[in-house]
């Protein structure tokens, strides 16, 4: 397996939590692009609707964690109303240049507020919420940042978390590399497209990180393209 028999932990431009200006703009509308057109965003959706089969609550928080421009955000509303749920929305994000683009991209929205703010923090698991998704966040960080992440998560999470990210396997590889050098106008997706996918997950990491991290009830399950829904209930 070579490259890909262990996750990489090369840093991404978009680590840099003072990265903006227009590269920024690029990647975030590219991002944008590449979630809707290979499915990635259901992955999500899909996974907030088991969370929400049994409950019997009126009013949940759903905080969105790794916001990015709050495209996920509107995406999960668009899909909570059409089965006439009304969540309230949280977008954090370390980087305030995100944050900003964010509360722009979605002013018009009025459950929905954002706050910058890093998962690392003491003061993250304090403000509870209901739900907890991340989506293309988790590939980010170290098997030790995961540990004390998913650990701080479950602390927060009243109902439980939805993770989607990526599979690390060389056909999402070679195939996100060749797309991106093709279409892709933003040297930042260019390079950290691929390089996400080194970043990413088997299914067997999971399973260690979820069991270490305290999660007794999860499902992992394969999603196209090349994505891992991860659902995790609190006990």
């Amino acid at each position: 397996m070579g490259k890909f028999a262990q996750r990489s932990y090369q840093k991404e431009i978009m680590d840099d939590l003072e990265v903006g200006g227009e590269v920024l703009e690029q990647t975030l509308r590219e991002l944008k692009t590449i979630n809707r057109l290979l499915g990635g965003n259901a992955v999500t959706t899909a996974g907030l609707r088991k969370l929400l089969e049994n409950n019997s609550e009126t009013e949940i928080t759903v905080a969105d964690i790794g916001c990015g421009g709050g495209d996920m955000i509107a995406v999960m509303n668009d899909w909570a109303k059409a089965i006439s749920q009304n969540p309230n929305f949280l977008g954090i994000d370390a980087n305030p240049n995100i944050i900003r683009r964010a509360e722009k991209n979605l002013r018009a929205f009025t459950n929905v507020s954002f706050k910058v703010q890093n998962v690392f923090d003491p003061e993250f698991p304090q403000e509870k919420v209901d739900i907890l998704t991340c989506t293309l966040f988790t590939h980010h960080f170290t098997q030790i940042q995961l540990l004390e992440m998913l650990a701080s998560f479950k602390r927060k999470a009243r109902l439980g978390i939805v993770i989607n990210d990526l599979h690390r396997h060389p056909l999402a590889y070679y195939s996100i590399r060749i797309l991106t050098k093709l279409f892709s106008k933003s040297p930042m997706v260019k390079n950290d497209g691929p390089l996400s996918v080194l970043r990413g997950f088997r299914r067997d990491e999971w399973e260690v990180l979820l069991q270490k991290s305290g999660f007794q009830k999860f499902e992992i399950r394969w999603k196209w393209a090349f994505r891992w829904q991860v659902v995790a209930w609190i006990a």
